[in-house]
C-alpha cells in the first residue's frame, strides 16, 4: 500500500463567520475498468461543487491498494500524470471533501483506509453520522485508537470489531449501528460496496460505463464520462459490485424516504437528476412558485449568482418581467482567498460579485437568491445594487426561511446565528435594507418538486432546516443543539 499527499500544514483556517451553506461531499467509484483512477478523477471534477477543500482516490492493483490524498481542488493535483501513474488498477473510489470545525487536515481526507484481518478496505462518505461520538467513545473504552476526527473512521472500527466473518456482512453489521445520513462507497480487494441510509437523505446513483459499474453522488458525474444511469440506489439499500455483477441487500426495515429537499434548492448541480427529478427544472419551478406567492411591482429580475440563477429565470417567466444579469460573478476567487486587512475584508463581496450598473441604474430591481443564512452577504449585495443606482431593491428567496441547523452533512451555523431563527421577515428586511422581502412557502417548495403539498404527518423530504423536524435521532446533540465535542466529531459533509 502506498499513501502520499500534502500535509496537515497545508490546510487553511476555517471561516467561522461564512455567510453561506457549505457544500457537503461527493463520492465516486468505478469497478472493472483499467483506467479506473482517471475515470474517478473525471467523476470527481463533476462533483467538485460538493467539496472544494480536499480530495482523495484509492485504487486496487490486484495485489495492493494505492492511495493519493491531497488538500485542494481536483485539478490542482489529480490531473497530473505522475499522480495517476501512482494509482493503477481496474477499480477505484474517490471523494471530494468539505469539512466543518475541527475537521481539516490530511488525516481527515477521504477515502479512509484500514487493513483488516481479511484484507484492506477503503471507504468514502457523504453525510453525517449523528451518533458517531457516542459510538467512538464506546469503541475507545474497548481499546480502539482513532487516528482522525472524522465520523467516517467510526465505520471502519465498527467493521473491524464485527463478529461476522466476511466483508459484506461485516459492513452491513457496522452500518446498522449508525444514525443520521450517509451515502457510502467502499472498496475491498474483490468488491465495491455502496450504501444509503434507511431514509435516503443523501443521494447515490448506480451507473454503467461499457460494462464497468459506477457509484456516484449525482448523475452529472456519469454524464462527464459518458456513462449510463442505471438507477438510484434505494434508501436503506446496500449494493455489492463484483466481477459477477451487482447484488442488492436490504438490511433495514423499510421507512418512508426523506431525501434532503435542499438538494433541489442549492446543493446538486443543475444538470443532475435527483430521484428522477431534474434539478434545473425544479429550480425554475421554484422561481415560478415564488412569483405566484410573492409578486412585486418591478422593472427587472436579477439573480444572485450562481445558485439563484435558475430560480430567477423561473421568477421572471412567472412574473412576466425581464431577466438580466445585473450582478456579475468572478469565478476565479475561491474560498482560500486571504483577507489581511479590515479594509480589504470590507470590500470582500466585490471580489466575488460586481453590479452591472447599466442594467440597474434607475430601475426597480428584484433580487432572487436561494437562501439567507446570517444575512451579512445579502446586506452587502443589496448595498452594492443600491450604489449602482437601483431605485428600489426587493428580494425574493427561493426557499423557506432557514431556521434550524442541519446535522446531516451540511455545514450550517448554530441556530442562534441563523437570521431567520431570531428575526421576523419584516425585521430581516430592515436588517438587509430591502424595500421588501419574501420567502417561498414550504408547500410552494414541495409543489415545485412535484409534490402537491407537505404531508405534515409524514413529510416526503428532510426539511429540518426549514421546519426543525429532524427525521432521525440526534444522539450527539446537546440541549442547546450543539454537537457535544467538535474536537472529536467532525462533519464530513
Amino acid at each position: 500500500m502506498t499513501d502520499t499527499g500534502s500535509t496537515d500544514q497545508a490546510s487553511k483556517p476555517i471561516d467561522n463567520e461564512a455567510d453561506c451553506f457549505h457544500d457537503e461531499c461527493g463520492v465516486f467509484g468505478i469497478f472493472g475498468r483499467e483506467d479506473a483512477a482517471a475515470v474517478v478523477t473525471l467523476g470527481l471534477h463533476a462533483l467538485q461543487h460538493r467539496g472544494q477543500e480536499a480530495a482523495g482516490i484509492v485504487s486496487y492493483t490486484g495485489n495492493q491498494f494505492a492511495i493519493e490524498r491531497h488538500v485542494g481542488l481536483i485539478g490542482d493535483t489529480f490531473t497530473k500524470r505522475s499522480v495517476l501513474d501512482r494509482l493503477p488498477g481496474d477499480r477505484a473510489i474517490g471523494h471530494t471533501r468539505y469539512s466543518t470545525t475541527g475537521g481539516e487536515g490530511l488525516r481527515n481526507v477521504q477515502p479512509l483506509f484500514a487493513e483488516f484481518a481479511g484484507g484492506g478496505f477503503a471507504i468514502a462518505h457523504n453525510g453525517n453520522i449523528t451518533n458517531a461520538l457516542t459510538v467512538q467513545r464506546d469503541l475507545q473504552q474497548r481499546g480502539a485508537i482513532f487516528s482522525s476526527t472524522s465520523d467516517t473512521e467510526t465505520i471502519l472500527h465498527l467493521i473491524a470489531v464485527s463478529e461476522k466473518t466476511k466483508i459484506v456482512p461485516k459492513f452491513i453489521d457496522a452500518i446498522t449501528r449508525l444514525e443520521g445520513a450517509y451515502s457510502l462507497v467502499g472498496l475491498s480487494e474483490k468488491k465495491m460496496i455502496g450504501a444509503r441510509d434507511p431514509l435516503g437523505i443523501r443521494p447515490l446513483v448506480l451507473g454503467d460505463l461499457d460494462g464497468a459499474y459506477i457509484l456516484a453522488s449525482e448523475t452529472c458525474a456519469l454524464d462527464i464520462i459518458g456513462a449510463r444511469l442505471v438507477r438510484d440506489i434505494a434508501p436503506g439499500e446496500v449494493v455489492v459490485v463484483t466481477d459477477k455483477g451487482v447484488e442488492s441487500h436490504f438490511p433495514f426495515e423499510k421507512q418512508s424516504p426523506r431525501l434532503c429537499i435542499f438538494e433541489y434548492v442549492y446543493f446538486a448541480r443543475p444538470d443532475s437528476n435527483i430521484e428522477g427529478r431534474n434539478v434545473y427544472d425544479a429550480r425554475k419551478r421554484i422561481g415560478e412558485e415564488l412569483a405566484r406567492e410573492a409578486p412585486v411591482d418591478a422593472d427587472l429580475v436579477i439573480p444572485v449568482p450562481d445558485s439563484g440563477t435558475p430560480a430567477a429565470i423561473g421568477f421572471a417567466q412567472g412574473a412576466k418581467l425581464p431577466f438580466e444579469l445585473g450582478i456579475i460573478r468572478n469565478h476565479y476567487v475561491g474560498r482560500t482567498f486571504i483577507q489581511p486587512t479590515a479594509a480589504i475584508r470590507h470590500m470582500g463581496v466585490k471580489l466575488k460579485h460586481n453590479a452591472n450598473r447599466q442594467m440597474i441604474e434607475g430601475k426597480r430591481v428584484v433580487l432572487v437568491d436561494d437562501s439567507i443564512v446570517r444575512g451579512t452577504t445579502s446586506q452587502k449585495i443589496v448595498q452594492m445594487v443600491r450604489e449602482a443606482g437601483a431605485r428600489e431593491v426587493h428580494m425574493r428567496i427561493a426557499s423557506p426561511p432557514t431556521m434550524s441547523s442541519c446535522y446531516y452533512g451540511v455545514d450550517t451555523p448554530e441556530k442562534s446565528k441563523l437570521l431567520a431563527s431570531r428575526m421576523t421577515v419584516d425585521q430581516m428586511a430592515d436588517f438587509i435594507r430591502v424595500d421588501s422581502l419574501d420567502f417561498l412557502s414550504i408547500d410552494g417548495l414541495y409543489r415545485a418538486v412535484r409534490e402537491p403539498s407537505r404531508n405534515n404527518e409524514c413529510p416526503q423530504f428532510c426539511d429540518a432546516c426549514f421546519t426543525g423536524e429532524y427525521p432521525t435521532t440526534l444522539t450527539d446533540q446537546d440541549d442547546e443543539g450543539k454537537v457535544r465535542s467538535l474536537s472529536l466529531l467532525a462533519n464530513n459533509g
